[in-house]
């Protein structure tokens, strides 16, 4: 008599095995697999389900990466989570392959990338391809015995190192350490002073950082660039043992990168240092997050969903209930408005500290300096910026930051004044040096015989000087002195106590050891007549960068800068970034401009923006939800060089309140997902809160 198949069966009977339609065996416990495949098409952007094959059955575990069947393809993807059953309604497709055992998606990296791809309207495909480093099989092979390793030392707390503190200076610095060390979770915004010496916020992160350590938990420390990072590798090596510190960041190499992720990911390393791909790091039991100088557009993702890592890190403080640092020279007005909020909680100093601390800083547009030297307005280099650079090559070096680099990056017509452009695509011309031809900056076409589309003038005049140029007259005014440049792709990261001038592009100023002895900040005006919303703010910030590397005003420290009076030259002259952002902060909160509110930027052909825009705020109206719309503009008022976009491409803006925001993006990454799977019209580029749009 057959068996009863309604009965269940007993462990002398054993079980069926469960299979597919071809006959390949099924694991016997949670034997399907949700998999988030890697592709870029929003409307892609949720798990699929698939079935797992029992020979795959031990490998197959959450965070892993996969290979799939998909509509033909071999995709790869990362495995989420195992279930018991699918609701998919139809037969699943088996798991093609197990690339790798190595769990690398931890389940705190997942929930932070569905946060990321939440706010910026994106997919969890683009934000995973930023936090999970391409893998590197070779290393691979060492990851059990490094996990076995990692999991007998457990986490063994290292008091940070006694005596004299960086934040000693500040009011509520000691006791913002002491709560960190004693495992709670401050949120603090500090503006350091000093930007080189051992009272440098290099060494105040790395307090911060061996603070968390001493309670057990993980710190996650971001800066802009790997000169930023080679500063806070050398100070966390005085107060953290070496082991306990892993480096991420492109520039060190896929192999170097990788390694330190999986010494992560094993429990080895607990503090995580790097550039901005790093906030994704997953470090175990996170106890701090840091961002330094977020004002900096190198946090700025360049692939989709563009985001800013500053708002990653605001991100995971929440989710994962961790401390927060937010540390800058100036002070950004996103960070003022998480102040004034009540997020984050201002490390204040008494102003006699500040005055014994920084340098002094002289404007040659005040009263007093027009007095004395009327054509101050209009020189490059006025007098007392002369005076003070050539008594501060009697001390030391001397700090000269420009605006642009190269020789002559932009050119004019004699004659009229009007830009000179290149004959081919419109770009404009420029001059690499003394003796260089006129050349495009766009597509590296000559221009010998140019001739002015406006007057027919055919004599050229430098429009901007650039560091190189500068620097050629700098060392004709001083003869004898060594003359150092900085820009481009030859950025210095440091320079030693003698003579000399250091001719800097802005943003690529090097460390002197023992703090420059005078700083002339010049171009000031170029960089504030910029046609952005935010060429106010990032010239204080690289005004204040720049300062902070010269020495105290009681050891002669001086800066000066030549910029037309403003209430930038005025916080600087001040030294009072706070009171900078916070009268920035009220004037986009009176005009309803970002960070007072959200932004989104739809950009694409007119005829895809106009369909997207009109379904997004069709579907917002439903809702009862209006949003302020500025657009479509024309994205390029001339032609550009091939390969740039269409001079046909338009833009929208729409600008919505925080209170609406989650509301408002959910519907633009909804619609985002909906007009890609329907192929009714070209694709459009979504980026929210970019800071380049206004």
């Amino acid at each position: 008599m057959a068996p009863d198949s309604s009965v269940q069966p007993s462990l002398l009977q054993g079980f069926p095995t469960r299979q597919t339609p071809g006959g390949l065996d099924l694991a016997q416990h949670l034997p399907v697999a949700r998999v988030l495949i890697e592709s870029p098409l929003p409307h892609l952007d949720r798990p699929f389900d698939y079935s797992v094959p029992a020979a795959l059955d031990q490998a197959a575990q959450p965070g892993v990466r996969v290979k799939v069947k998909f509509n033909g393809q071999d995709l790869s993807g990362f495995l989420l989570e195992r279930v018991a059953q699918s609701d998919a309604g139809h037969t699943l497709v088996p798991l093609a392959k197990v690339v790798s055992p190595v769990p690398v998606l931890t389940p705190a990296v997942r929930d932070l990338a569905d946060a990321v791809a939440a706010r910026y309207a994106g997919t969890v495909s683009d934000v995973l391809r930023l936090a999970v480093p391409p893998r590197v099989a070779r290393l691979e092979k060492d990851y059990p015995e490094v996990l076995d390793a990692a999991e007998g030392e457990g986490a063994q707390p290292t008091p940070a190192t006694s005596g004299s503190s960086a934040w000693t200076a500040y009011r509520t610095g000691a006791a913002f350490l002491r709560h960190l060390a004693a495992g709670g979770s401050p949120r603090a915004a500090v503006n350091p002073l000093q930007g080189y010496g051992p009272a440098g916020w290099p060494a105040m992160l790395a307090e911060a950082a061996a603070a968390a350590h001493a309670s057990g938990r993980g710190a996650l420390l971001v800066v802009p660039d790997y000169r930023d990072l080679d500063r806070l590798e050398q100070a966390l090596k005085d107060l953290v043992p070496g082991t306990a510190v892993a480096r991420l960041t492109a520039d060190d190499g896929p192999t170097p990168r990788y390694r330190s992720f999986l010494r992560l990911l094993a429990g080895k390393a607990t503090i995580a240092i790097g550039t901005r791909s790093a906030a994704f790091a997953p470090v175990r039991h996170l106890g701090l997050v840091a961002c330094w100088d977020d004002g900096d557009d190198l946090h700025i993702e360049q692939r989709a969903p563009y985001a800013h890592a500053r708002e990653v890190l605001l991100l995971r403080a929440e989710q994962e209930n961790t401390a927060c640092l937010l540390a800058g020279h100036a002070r950004s007005t996103e960070v003022q408005r998480l102040v004034e909020a009540g997020w984050a909680v201002p490390v204040a100093t008494e102003r006699a500290t500040v005055r014994r601390t920084v340098p002094r800083v002289l404007s040659t547009a005040d009263s007093f300096e027009q007095e004395r030297d009327p054509l101050a307005t209009i020189a490059r280099l006025p007098h007392a910026a002369w005076q003070a650079a050539k008594e501060g090559l009697e001390r030391g070096p001397v700090l000269v930051q420009v605006a642009r680099a190269g020789y002559a990056p932009s050119l004019v017509c004699e004659a009229c004044r009007e830009p000179a452009r290149c004959g081919n695509c419109q770009g404009p011309l420029a001059l690499a040096g003394t003796s260089a031809l006129p050349q495009c900056r766009w597509c590296s076409t000559p221009a010998p015989d140019w001739k002015c589309s406006h007057c027919g003038g055919r004599r050229l005049r430098k429009g901007a000087t650039g560091v190189l140029r500068t620097a050629e007259e700098l060392g004709r005014a001083f003869p004898g002195t060594t003359v150092i440049t900085s820009s481009g792709d030859q950025v210095k990261a440091a320079v030693g106590t003698g003579r000399a001038l250091v001719v800097a592009t802005v943003g690529a100023e090097p460390v002197a050891e023992a703090g420059y002895a005078a700083a002339l900040l010049l171009d000031g005006d170029s960089l504030l007549r910029r046609e952005t919303l935010r060429a106010g703010e990032d010239t204080v910030r690289r005004w204040f960068n720049a300062a902070a590397l010269v020495r105290s005003a009681p050891d002669g420290g001086l800066v000066v800068v030549t910029a037309t009076e403003t209430a930038g030259t005025g916080a600087l002259l001040r030294w009072d970034p706070a009171g900078y952002a916070q009268r920035e902060l009220s004037l986009r909160v009176e005009l309803q401009l970002p960070p007072a509110v959200r932004i989104a930027s739809v950009t694409g052909p007119r005829a895809a923006v106009e369909h997207y825009t009109g379904a997004v705020e069709a579907d917002l109206a439903r809702a009862g939800i209006t949003v302020r719309a500025a657009g479509p503009a024309p994205l390029l008022l001339t032609a550009p060089p091939s390969g740039r976009r269409s001079a046909e491409d338009v833009r929208t803006l729409l600008f919505f309140p925080y209170g609406q925001a989650t509301a408002v993006v959910r519907v633009l990454r909804v619609t985002r997902a909906a007009v890609a799977a329907k192929r009714a019209t070209d694709p459009v580029q979504l980026r929210l809160d970019g800071v380049d749009v206004l």
